[in-house]
C-alpha cells in the first residue's frame, strides 16, 4: 500500500489550507508571449486562486487532472 503524503505548502489555499486543484489553463492572445494563467480552486473552500506562469515550448503540456 502506497503511503499518502501532503501536497506541497505552495498546492494549499492560503485562507483555509485546502488542497488546491487545477481547474483552467488560459493561453496568452499573444502567441509571441510565454506566458499563461493558471487557475486553480480549493476542494474545501471553493475558493479560485490564480497564477501567472511562464510557459516552456520545449516540454510538453500535460494537465493533470
Amino acid at each position: 500500500m502506497r503511503t499518502l503524503v501532503e501536497p506541497p505548502p505552495r498546492a494549499r489555499c492560503d485562507d483555509c489550507r485546502g488542497e488546491l486543484r487545477l481547474k483552467q489553463v488560459i493561453e496568452s492572445v499573444n502567441p509571441n508571449l510565454d506566458w499563461e494563467e493558471v487557475i486553480f480552486i480549493c476542494v474545501k473552500c471553493g475558493r479560485e486562486k490564480s497564477y501567472t506562469v511562464s510557459r516552456d515550448r520545449n516540454k510538453p503540456h500535460l494537465i493533470a487532472g
